[in-house]
């Protein structure tokens, strides 16, 4: 089945705004087996986005539009999407309820023009968006079915997985399930982890379990995925690969799925009764960032400190914790640059004294920044779990 992702807007069709929802939604239909065939970008005019929705419906089997369900004046897709069906825009009496509904939830009194959200081509199959007011709908145009969904990230994420693959997968006729193992790593490369998981059967680019990589500095994902008839066929048949894997890439494993780093340095803490104190220089509150946000932080993180100089063991004693990570970095002379770099010095404190990690990072000031906060929680990590803070890879191939 081919497919096409067909974003609008003014903002993305510009570069003001970086057009993440369209990768994000290659990435999600490649990993369930779905082959995109194109990607458009589309700005907020009618005479250019008709032609793109028809010239869509004559080459693609299904569209993804996204974007453009808002309602303000430059939100097109609705009035368009008619238009190219050849239809009436008509009220959907359910979408004004949920959205009167949810004003009121919240002690508010509905705008008017919101009201366009509610309408949609006559004959349009209602898509559900349960976390927002833009209505999610499909129709035909040409020899395509188009599925419309919202250009906000979060919603767009929820109606994709839960309300447009589904619907995907049917149109294509692909029966079965589908899983996705993911594996989030710190201190390997691409190139190396490729090298380390090579041989293990059914386990290729192309093999029964399919085996991706996307580098998103300054972690790696390692992603297997595979499709079968039932659940428990597929939970079987990845079992003995998912293990394979972990074992192979061993402590620089950081999370897996839908886990991160922060959390897991977090829930560790957390079922230890740990309390932690964070010091960062060049980090500028980075790691701090990461941690504060999580529900019920505010018992385990107790203080942040951007200060230079400052040492693990007496953070510790004046904040009065159980744990403190402290990031110390010299930075090298001169402008930013490719080569740049710095020499990051990471301390652990708690009761049985100070451990401490010295690297070297070399990139742009960002790319060292960045690696310098990922590399402090790895060691707060792998202090927690009994792994050896100051690990390099040491990997013999099988």
């Amino acid at each position: 089945m081919r497919v096409e992702i067909l974003c609008t807007g003014d903002e993305i069709l510009t570069g003001k705004t970086v057009n993440t929802n369209y990768s994000h939604i290659a990435r999600r239909l490649s990993d369930v087996g779905l082959d995109v065939h194109w990607g458009t970008t589309v700005g907020d005019d009618r005479a250019t986005l008709l032609a793109a929705f028809r010239q869509a419906g004559e080459r693609a089997d299904a569209v993804i539009v996204n974007g453009g369900l808002g309602p303000t004046v430059d939100d097109l897709s609705q009035e368009i999407a008619a238009e190219a069906c050849g239809v009436k825009l008509v009220l959907s009496e359910h979408w004004m309820e949920r959205m009167t509904q949810s004003y009121a939830r919240r002690g508010r009194v509905m705008p008017a023009n919101n009201k366009k959200q509610a309408m949609l081509p006559e004959g349009a199959e209602f898509i559900d968006n349960p976390i927002g007011t833009a209505c999610g709908f499909a129709v035909t145009i040409g020899k395509a079915r188009f599925l419309f969904t919202p250009g906000v990230p979060r919603e767009m994420r929820r109606m994709l997985d839960e309300q447009v693959i589904p619907r995907l997968l049917k149109l294509g006729g692909i029966t079965g399930v589908t899983k996705l193992k993911r594996f989030h790593s710190f201190g390997i490369g691409e190139s190396r982890a490729d090298e380390m998981l090579a041989g293990i059967p059914g386990l290729a680019i192309d093999g029964e379990i399919k085996l991706g990589f996307q580098a998103h500095f300054p972690e790696l994902e390692t992603k297997l995925a595979a499709r079968g008839a039932t659940e428990a066929e597929l939970t079987a048949k990845l079992a003995a690969i998912e293990a394979e894997v972990r074992r192979r890439l061993g402590n620089f494993v950081v999370a897996e799925d839908d886990a991160s780093l922060e959390r897991v340095v977090f829930e560790k803490l957390k079922a230890g009764g740990h309390t932690l104190a964070i010091g960062e220089t060049f980090t500028s509150g980075a790691i701090a960032s990461r941690l504060a946000p999580l529900l019920g932080a505010d018992a385990v993180f107790r203080r942040g400190v951007i200060a230079a100089g400052v040492a693990a063991d007496a953070l510790r004693a004046e904040s009065g914790t159980s744990h403190a990570l402290v990031v110390l970095m010299q930075l090298d002379d001169g402008p930013d640059r490719p080569d740049f770099g710095a020499t990051i010095t990471v301390q652990i404190a708690d009761a049985g004294g100070t451990v401490q990690r010295v690297a070297r990072l070399v990139g742009g000031r960002d790319w060292v920044r960045i690696g310098a906060a990922e590399l402090g929680l790895d060691c707060l990590r792998r202090h927690l779990l009994g792994l050896p803070v100051d690990e390099r890879i040491d990997f013999e191939r099988r």
